[in-house]
């Protein structure tokens, strides 16, 4: 449908092309996402893989409410955002992109079996396989953002932490994971990126009039 892909281009711009988030890409995908779960609840909807990746897009965004929700029910009290809650809001933001980054290669990757290889990968692209992949990349980011929780509560008990011996070692360890998924998070981004123009460049020509 033209409202799908109209919301998919949305996204691909809000996450792929914009080099950071702002306040109208925020408040239309934010829109697109309700408009979306809604349209995907209708009969005239089949129930496809690509249908799935869509769906959990869309409730992708559901961090991004949440993240709004924190910083308006802290700032409520008076005393401005806490520590605590911005650095909360700040990983709910950055689960949204990162699901949102891959599940968008997704549908992207899914596009290039349906147009250069349909019967071939035919198999794989079931409802059955979509909504594992989904599962398994929701469930990669909430160990990534459980690790950012540990590794904030660890630094905001600084003082009190084991500078030698094992513990000491156990107490850097979430510093150190931290430290090297944000670089392989950075490097994956700009990946995804590259492969994401690769395919699009590649179906627009296969199917462009020669």
């Amino acid at each position: 449908m033209k409202d799908l892909r109209r919301y998919l281009a949305l996204k691909y711009i809000q996450y792929l092309v914009l080099s950071s988030s702002n306040a109208v890409s925020t408040l239309l995908g934010l829109l697109g996402s309700v408009y979306t779960m809604i349209l995907l609840q209708s009969a005239k909807v089949s129930s496809k893989s690509t249908a799935v990746f869509i769906s959990s897009l869309a409730q992708a965004d559901i961090l991004v409410f949440l993240s709004l929700v924190s910083d308006v029910v802290w700032g409520s009290f008076g005393a401005g955002v806490s520590p605590a809650a911005s650095a909360l809001g700040q990983i709910l933001l950055m689960a949204n992109a990162h699901v949102s980054c891959v599940l968008l290669s997704c549908v992207a990757f899914e596009a290039y079996l349906i147009t250069f290889l349909p019967q071939e990968s035919r198999p794989l692209r079931t409802v059955r396989n979509a909504r594992l992949t989904s599962r398994v990349v929701w469930a990669l980011v909430a160990a990534e953002c459980a690790l950012f929780l540990v590794d904030d509560h660890l630094r905001a008990s600084g003082a009190s932490a084991p500078s030698h011996g094992p513990l000491g070692l156990l107490f850097r360890l979430p510093s150190v994971a931290t430290a090297l998924l944000g670089s392989l998070s950075y490097t994956l981004g700009i990946l995804l990126r590259i492969v994401n123009v690769y395919i699009y460049y590649k179906i627009f020509f296969s199917v462009s009039p020669r």
